[in-house]
Order: C-alpha cells, then structure tokens, then sequence
C-alpha cells in the first residue's frame, strides 16, 4: 500500500521479501509504504526528535544497540551478548535472561551461511529468518553451510569458519556494489574439509546458491551516510535500496536500521 498524505511512525527495519528483485516495505503507523515505488522519487524523512524503546517502549534521549533504551541494552533477550558472539550462548543449558525467549531464537534450528558481497562472510540466523537476513546484510548471492540445532552449536561452527573468513560485512563498498569473485560451491567444500568431525556432521548437503537482485537505478562512487542525530530532515532523489539502506542520488545513504525506534514522517 501507498498513501501520498504525510505518514508518521517510529522507524523499524524495513521488511523484505525476495522477487526478481529484493522488494522493500517500510511500515509507519501500521501501514505498509512500497519502498521500491518510491525510487526515482524525491522523499523527505523529517525526525521530530522522539525515539521509543523497540523492547519496551519507554521514552529514551539516546538509542543503544540499535533502538534499545539503556536499561534494556543491559537486561532485555534481544540484546544478550549472544547476538553477538554465538559461542556464548548457555540456553542449551537451561541459562538465559528469559528462557521463554531463548526458546524460541536459540534453541531452534539455527543456519551457518557464506554469503558474498564485498567479501565472502560467513554468519548466522534462524532458519525462518531466510532469505531475510541476507538482504538485510546486502548479500548478492549467499549458500547454506550448515544446519545445527541451536545458537550455541551454531556459534562454534561460525568460530571455525572465522579462521579462514570474515564475518563482517564492508558497508561501504556493499553500497557501491564492488563484489569479490567467488564461488560459493566451491568455498564451501574447501571449509567443510577443515571442519572436525563433530561439526562436519551438520554441513547441509544442498548445494543450492540463492541470488539477490537490489532495486537500485545508480550505486553512489563515494559513500557519505547521514542520519538524524545530526540532520532532522533528510530530503533526497531516491536512486536505490540494499541492505537496510536508502541510497539518494548524491551518494548519501541512510541506514534504516540503525534508527530503529526514531519517530519520522515520511513525505
């Protein structure tokens, strides 16, 4: 859905799905706006200085973590050190700051992946959060490496990989579609083979590469992000989406993502 009157709401990440391109919808106020419509258009993102907490709403004058108040930087699920390093994860052992939670994003199937972009990176999600991650991270092509039982298990896997791999993402040059030439079949062959064998037991035997296509009519040359602790308004030519990022025809981008919680109007 689109409506052309003035749509306020408290920023999230936009929601994808996967078609002949990534298609983006940025919800405001419990309505869908099509994102991929609006390239070619001039937006105007206006920030009218209030952020709520994405854990539990509360009113906070700085965003932690990407939308969290402090005290639920410190104490919520969703922040556990664990989204962070993996390895740590003790919910397989009945420890978590709300086992309900963990049972529910640790204690699921979770998926190994190497994906290519600017790099080939190897990370984690939940299998029902496929194809999804990998958009928002902005890969152009990404391959399942294994299939574990839970985050920890999951967490070491990635550790091994993370000998011969990156896992971060170079935002950047992402944004300016400068890829690696890799072949995703083959690196994860030659992984499999450094794996011990309690961990290659879980190498998925589908071998099957997905590839994303991004809306975007002009990748910026040089890379300027902007954002509303700075600017209260950002106005723009919208020239594409990838990863959670709108990118503007002068080569500004913004990053969704790391406003969630921001209320903005969209105009």
């Amino acid at each position: 859905m689109h409506s052309k009157a003035p749509l306020s709401g408290n920023l999230r990440k936009m929601q994808t799905r996967l078609e002949d391109v990534a298609h983006y919808s940025l919800v405001l106020d419990d309505v869908p706006i099509d994102m991929n419509a609006m390239i070619g258009k001039t937006i105007k993102l206006s920030f009218d200085g209030t952020i709520n907490c994405i854990a539990c709403d509360r009113l906070t004058k700085k965003s932690f973590g990407q939308g969290f108040c402090y005290p639920c930087f410190r104490d919520a699920p969703e922040s556990s050190e664990c989204i962070i390093r993996p390895e740590l994860c003790r919910a397989h052992e009945g420890e978590a700051r709300d086992m309900a939670w963990a049972e529910k994003h640790c204690l699921v199937e979770q998926i190994v992946y190497l994906a290519r972009s600017s790099a080939v990176k190897v990370g984690i999600t939940r299998a029902s959060q496929m194809p999804t991650r990998w958009i928002d991270q902005g890969a152009t092509n990404a391959i399942v490496f294994a299939r574990v039982p839970n985050r920890y298990t999951a967490g070491l896997v990635e550790l091994a990989m993370k000998e011969h791999l990156t896992d971060r993402t170079n935002w950047q040059r992402m944004l300016k579609n400068e890829l690696i030439d890799a072949d995703l079949v083959a690196t994860k062959a030659s992984l499999t083979d450094t794996l011990d064998a309690d961990l290659r037991r879980f190498v998925d035997t589908d071998d099957t590469v997905c590839s994303i296509d991004y809306p975007v009519n002009r990748y910026p040359e040089k890379v300027k992000s902007v954002g509303f602790d700075k600017h209260a308004e950002i106005e723009g030519h919208l020239a594409g989406i990838k990863g959670q990022y709108l990118i503007f025809d002068d080569n500004r981008v913004l990053n969704i993502r790391k406003h969630n919680g921001y209320r903005i109007t969209m105009t």
